[in-house]
């Protein structure tokens, strides 16, 4: 079975340019091939990563949800046949990864069928995989449903702030209330000065008994390529923030 990495924190701590980066590292060592999953209900991995994406899985369980409640599957073909059909064509093909992209929640009325045949689906994907990344949102949605596999190796991401780092705190709460029991579970702090910590926010890492895993220096590229659009994860691999990602992520054995 494959490695599943899950990276969660709170919007706007530079989570996602994180596990973008890191899907360019696995790719780059031969760690390849990957499924990636986007599971943040805003959804923009794609952009870090430079892939055109042209639906979701939510865009189309709400279409299968609405196809079974009207009764317009297409003539001569099963509901199962229709739902691989359509997941199938959610799926985006790159060299070294696989992209789906969660989209949306789901709206009104009973998705369970549309849930289920959602679950079967990305089982039967997981299977073709060395690792699967997850970018997930704050709440762990799909993961804590169990839409998505059980979680080996879970990236808490954060800023370099005491608030930031008391956010994650709460996340990392939510992983032992939920019973995910991660392999291994570590903090990630992004976007310290210099690369180094204040030593009040190492005080709160310590006092919620967070493992730090390493932290991301403060980068003027990355801003840059957010602010133009361009993405971040094919930045050169001398950029400060991948050789250090690179360092944090051969320390934890990725």
């Amino acid at each position: 079975m494959p490695h599943t990495i899950a990276v969660a924190g709170k919007g706007g701590v530079g989570k996602t340019t994180t596990c973008g980066m890191m899907i360019d590292y696995l790719c780059k060592t031969g760690k390849g091939p990957l499924l990636v999953v986007d599971a943040d209900a805003n959804s923009n991995l794609n952009e870090v990563l430079g892939v055109e994406v042209e639906t979701s899985i939510g865009a189309i369980r709400e279409e299968m949800a609405q196809a079974e409640l009207k009764g317009s599957v297409p003539a001569g073909m099963t509901k199962a046949d229709y739902a691989e059909f359509k997941f199938n064509s959610a799926l985006v093909e790159e060299d070294d990864y696989d992209m789906l992209v969660m989209g949306r929640t789901q709206g009104k009325g009973c998705y369970c069928y549309v849930n289920g045949v959602l679950k079967t689906q990305i089982d039967k994907y997981a299977k073709n995989y060395k690792h699967i990344v997850i970018d997930n949102e704050a709440g762990l949605e799909h993961v804590a449903r169990g839409t998505l596999p059980k979680v080996d190796t879970m990236l808490l991401i954060s800023d370099c702030s005491r608030r930031g780092i008391q956010a994650v705190a709460r996340l990392a709460e939510m992983v032992e209330e939920l019973d995910l029991k991660p392999g291994k579970m570590g903090l990630i702090v992004n976007r310290a000065p210099g690369g180094v910590l204040n030593d009040g926010v190492r005080e709160e890492i310590e006092k919620h008994g967070l493992t730090l895993f390493g932290v991301l220096p403060q980068d003027e590229e990355i801003y840059r390529c957010d602010c133009e659009g361009e993405p971040s994860a094919k930045l050169p691999e001398s950029n400060p923030v991948k050789t250090a990602l690179r360092g944090i992520l051969q320390n934890i054995g990725l």
